[in-house]
C-alpha cells in the first residue's frame, strides 16, 4: 500500500467506520502501532486524556452537534489531540461548524480511496510535527509538563502513578527546591482525580497565621474586625479535587494542630463557624526540608509529620546521577517554549552549552536552569546558544561583587569615587560593553528591566565608547 511505512503511534478510534470501506480499514492498521476505539464522547475524552493518541478519527456515527463538541474537548486538553471527523454526507454548513471547532480536517467520500488518501495526508502531517514524547516519559500524565526521561523520572512517575490509584491520602512530596514538587503534585491529581476537576495550591510561608488559616478554612461573616461576608476557604473550594499545601514546614504550630485534625477527621469548621464542613479533597504537601529531621528537633509536630508520611514521595536533585541526563532535555525544551525572544531566533544549544550546563551541579535545579536559559536566549547572538550566552546565578553575584569592590583594589582612587553610583555605573558599563550595547540583553545580564536600564543610562549619562 502507498506509504505504508508511515506510521504514528496510535490513533482513537471515535464510533463506527462507514460500512464497506475495507481499503481504510486495512490502511489504519498499517499506519498505526495502537487503535484505540471509543463508542462514546465521555470514553473518546478520557482515552485521549489518558493514552495521549497521535491522532483521533471521529466517524459521523452520532448526532453532527456531539461530534462538534468531541472536536472542542480534543482541543481543550493540555495537549490537544489532532481530530479527522469522517462524513458519509457531507453538509457544507457542519463542515465548516467541525473546522471551527478545531477539526484538522473532515473527510468524506464518495470513494474509499478518497478516505484513504485523505487519511495518509493527515498522517503525514501528524508524523511531521514535533513527537509528542519528544520531553517527557510513557508515564507522564498529559497536560503536566514533567521534562524528563532518565531513570530517576521514570520510577518517580511510576511512584506517583502508583500512589495515584490507591487510596492513599494524604501525600507528602519531599526534594530540594526548584525540583518540580509542584508538578509532581499535579501529575498525582490528573491520574486520581482528573486534569478538569479542581486543583488549589497555597503557600504556606507566603501568609501569617491568621490569615492561613482563613484562606485554609473560610470564615462567616462577623468572625473579626473586616469579615463582612461569609468566605469559602480552599479546603471547601477543593471539593473533590486536590489542596497542595507547599512548603508545609513554614505552617505555624497552632494551625498544624487544626490540619492534623482535618486528616484525621476529614472534617473541619469555617473560621467563626459552629458547623462541621466534609472534606473531600486529596491533601497533597511538599516541603524542602527534611522534615524528620524537623520534627525530632521540635520544628514540626511529630504527630503531624507520622500522618502526611504514609507514602512519602521523593524528588531527586537535578545533580544526582540518575537524573544528570535530564539536564539537556530541559534545556532544550525550555529553548523551544521561551518566549522572552519572539520569532524564535534562538533554535537550540552548541555542543560547547549542552557540555557547560551538564557539568554544573545546579543547586536551584530545574528553577535555575530555566532562568539560566532564558538569559541566555537574550544574550544569544545567534541561531544558537553558547558558553558566551550562558550566565550563572553565581557567576552573576561574583561579577556584581567584583564590580563593587574594584574601586579597593586600585590605588590611585579618589575618596568620593567610593560609593555605589560609582560601582553601578561601572557595572552597567561593563554589561553594555560585554553584550555590544544591547541594551535588553544588558538589561537582563544585569537583572533589571530594561527601562530601569534606559533610566540609568539617562541619570548616569553613559555612552558608548
Amino acid at each position: 500500500m502507498q506509504n505504508a511505512a508511515l506510521t504514528i503511534p496510535s490513533i482513537l478510534m471515535v464510533g463506527a467506520l462507514p460500512k464497506g470501506l475495507p481499503r481504510l480499514r486495512a490502511c489504519l492498521k498499517s499506519v498505526s502501532e495502537r487503535l484505540l476505539p471509543a463508542g462514546t464522547v465521555d470514553g473518546a475524552v478520557l482515552i485521549a486524556r489518558e493514552q495521549n493518541p497521535s491522532l483521533a478519527i471521529i466517524a459521523e456515527s452520532f448526532p453532527r452537534e456531539q461530534v462538534a463538541g468531541l472536536l472542542g474537548r480534543l482541543k481543550a486538553l493540555a495537549r490537544p489531540v489532532p481530530a479527522v471527523v469522517l462524513s458519509e454526507t457531507p453538509l457544507t454548513e457542519w463542515t465548516v461548524k467541525y473546522v471551527k471547532a478545531g477539526a484538522f480536517d473532515c473527510l468524506t467520500g464518495p470513494s474509499d480511496k478518497c478516505y484513504v488518501d485523505g487519511l495518509m495526508r493527515c498522517v503525514e502531517a501528524v508524523s511531521d510535527s514535533p513527537e509528542a514524547g519528544k520531553y517527557f516519559c510513557e508515564d507522564c500524565p498529559p497536560g503536566v509538563p514533567f521534562v524528563g526521561k532518565s531513570p530517576a523520572a521514570e520510577r518517580l512517575l511510576q511512584t506517583v502513578r502508583m500512589v495515584a490509584f490507591s487510596r492513599c491520602n494524604p501525600v507528602l512530596i519531599l526534594g530540594e527546591t526548584g525540583v518540580g514538587k509542584e508538578l509532581v503534585a499535579r501529575a498525582l491529581h490528573c491520574w486520581r482525580s482528573g486534569e478538569h476537576s479542581p486543583m488549589v495550591a497555597v503557600n504556606c510561608a507566603a501568609l501569617t497565621a491568621t490569615l492561613m488559616e482563613s484562606e485554609l478554612f473560610g470564615h462567616v461573616k462577623g468572625a473579626f474586625t473586616g469579615a463582612d461576608r461569609d468566605k469559602t476557604g480552599l479546603f471547601e473550594a477543593a471539593g473533590d479535587g486536590s489542596i497542595f499545601l507547599d512548603e508545609i514546614s513554614e505552617m505555624s504550630a497552632e494551625l498544624q494542630g487544626k490540619l492534623l485534625r482535618v486528616l484525621q477527621d476529614r472534617t473541619f469548621r469555617k473560621v467563626g463557624g459552629t458547623s462541621d464542613i466534609t472534606c473531600n479533597a486529596t491533601v497533597i504537601a511538599a516541603s524542602n526540608r527534611d522534615l524528620l529531621t524537623e520534627a525530632k528537633e521540635g520544628r514540626f509536630r511529630q504527630d503531624l509529620y507520622y500522618r502526611l508520611a504514609v507514602f512519602p514521595i521523593h524528588v531527586a536533585p537535578l545533580r544526582s546521577d540518575d537524573r544528570k541526563d535530564d539536564i539537556q532535555l530541559l534545556a532544550e525544551y525550555f529553548v523551544e517554549h521561551s518566549s522572552l525572544r519572539p520569532g524564535g531566533e534562538v533554535q537550540g544549544l552548541s555542543t560547547a552549552a549542552k557540555r557547560a550546563l551538564t557539568q554544573r551541579t545546579w543547586p536551584g535545579n530545574v528553577r535555575e536552569l530555566r532562568n539560566v536559559i532564558e538569559r541566555a536566549t537574550l544574550l544569544a547572538r545567534g541561531s544558537e546558544i553558547t558558553p558566551e550566552s550562558i550566565v550563572f546565578d553565581d557567576s552573576l553575584a561574583a561579577c556584581q561583587a567584583g564590580s563593587m569592590n574594584s574601586a579597593d583594589e586600585s590605588s590611585d582612587t579618589k575618596a568620593e569615587d567610593f560609593s555605589l553610583e560609582t560601582a553601578e555605573q561601572e557595572f552597567i558599563r561593563r554589561a553594555l560593553k560585554e553584550t555590544g550595547w544591547q541594551r535588553t540583553r544588558a538589561a537582563a545580564l544585569l537583572g533589571i528591566t530594561r527601562a530601569t536600564l534606559h533610566a540609568k543610562i539617562k541619570r548616569y549619562g553613559i555612552e558608548a565608547s
